[in-house]
């Protein structure tokens, strides 16, 4: 490594979004130096973790079906943030994911048709074929393959601003202090959710709980030192994309193999035994990342998820055992509740379940009446054992609270003016258009989206 050399672009950062950004930038024609904070076997941030990503289409593809059209984009994600998003920004990425499959494939990433488990997403998700982990491999190989440089186990501590302007990089490579100069910066480093206690200023004492569904490496200290020295930041450091995962996962990198998608066919309850939310509200892809802030908020950050054999196949399975017994009240005992409070919490919910025609496959209307809080759609008795239970902690995927961009995905100060080579893509940017919820496949479509346009403008700008 020659540390004098001057790069047109430096990329922070290792994951989906820097190497969009990476490979864009030096399929314009300059030159690259990425810094994964990682080594090279956990490279790739949260993204080796994904399964999809959402794409607008005008007609069916190899892996897509029907059609999924701007409006209709824009309406979930509206429904799923409350409003809380930027609509240029939010337009701006849902009209560009219908190019994205193309310079994914031209990439080497490959896709497959929508699995049993995810049907539901067949309009609307593309699935990458191997996964995460594959999508990283072939971005990776892309970029070696077109000669950018890539530095491992390479954290950044500081991105040095003078008036705006990114002078240096201060880094410590394998362990030794460096500095890094580049004509443009791309800082696209990820969120802080790896970093708990920045996670309990926000939280409180409850963030001890959570479980960090990705990278332990995203510690946030780009994001740190950019808001310390004037940078605009934009989200909530309390919003973060947080689904309710099986408590059984580790503290940190269990995956989305810990996701645990059965709360739409449950009954789901806290550690005193008592139901806390509508299960049925929407379809889970709409829903399923709201079910961690609603875990966070019940004592000791725990739920429990309760379904009887009925329902063992209408969902992708976590990756640990359900825990069974053949009664509510010996379920109970296992799973550390009270056998009475249980039993008459499931008496309750299975008496106040209309018959109906229970469908897995849409809103079916099966719901409760008398019953607070309801349930609204596949609210089926829960009656055939044996019984099975999941216990229920919250799953932190990444953070919302970050740096403020415009549609060129130039950082902007606090005072509203654009910084002169610094430009962002990914999670430290996502808050911009996530103000709160998630959609399925939206983080990535943010990332591919963003990454290609800083890539892009980095490079102009270098050539400038």
């Amino acid at each position: 490594m020659d540390w004098d050399r001057v790069y047109d672009v430096l990329v922070v950062g290792g994951g989906n979004a820097a190497l969009c950004a990476a490979v864009t930038a030096r399929q314009a024609g300059a030159t690259v130096l990425v810094l994964e904070h990682a080594p090279k076997a956990f490279r790739g941030g949260n993204s080796r973790h994904t399964r999809n990503l959402r794409a607008m289409h005008t007609a069916p593809t190899s892996v897509l079906t029907e059609q999924y059209l701007e409006d209709e984009y824009w309406d979930d994600l509206l429904r799923v943030t409350g409003g809380q998003t930027d609509e240029e920004l939010a337009r701006l990425t849902i009209r560009a994911t219908a190019d994205a499959l193309p310079f994914m494939e031209a990439c080497g990433v490959r896709f497959q048709p929508s699995l049993t488990g995810t049907l539901n997403l067949s309009r609307t998700n593309a699935f990458f074929l191997g996964g995460g982990k594959a999508l990283v491999n072939a971005y990776y190989a892309t970029a070696e393959k077109l000669g950018v440089d890539i530095l491992y186990d390479t954290e950044v501590v500081s991105l040095r601003l003078d008036d705006g302007f990114v002078r240096y990089a201060e880094i410590i490579s394998r362990g030794f202090p460096r500095r890094v100069r580049a004509k443009t910066v791309v800082a696209s480093s990820g969120g802080f959710q790896a970093n708990l206690e920045w996670l309990k200023q926000g939280w409180g004492p409850a963030a001890e709980n959570f479980l960090i569904r990705g990278t332990p490496y995203a510690k946030g200290r780009v994001l740190r030192d950019l808001l310390d020295q004037g940078v605009a930041s934009v989200g909530d450091p309390t919003q973060c994309h947080a689904v309710a995962i099986d408590g059984r996962a580790p503290k940190f990198d269990g995956g989305i193999v810990t996701r645990l998608d059965c709360v739409p066919f449950s009954i789901v309850v806290n550690k005193h035994g008592e139901r806390f939310y509508d299960e049925g509200e929407d379809v889970w892809p709409k829903r399923y990342a709201i079910w961690g802030r609603l875990v966070a908020q019940q004592p000791d950050q725990v739920a429990y998820a309760i379904i009887d054999s009925r329902s063992e196949r209408l969902f992708m399975p976590s990756v640990f055992p359900a825990i069974k017994s053949d009664t509510i009240e010996g379920l109970a005992e296992k799973l550390g509740l009270d056998p009475t409070k249980l039993a008459e919490t499931v008496r309750g919910f299975n008496a106040a379940a209309v018959h109906g025609t229970f469908d897995n496959s849409r809103l079916d209307g099966c719901h409760t009446e008398g019953l607070t809080p309801a349930k609204t759609n596949w609210a089926r008795p829960i009656a055939v054992p044996p019984f099975s239970g999941y216990p229920l902690r919250p799953g932190i995927t990444f953070t919302y609270l970050g740096v403020k961009v415009d549609r060129n995905a130039r950082v902007l100060m606090q005072d509203g003016r654009p910084t002169a080579n610094l430009f962002a893509s990914g999670e430290i940017m996502a808050g911009s258009i996530l103000g709160k919820g998630y959609l399925a496949g939206f983080g990535m479509s943010i990332g591919t989206v963003f990454g290609r346009i800083a890539g892009r403008e980095a490079a102009k700008h270098a050539r400038n």
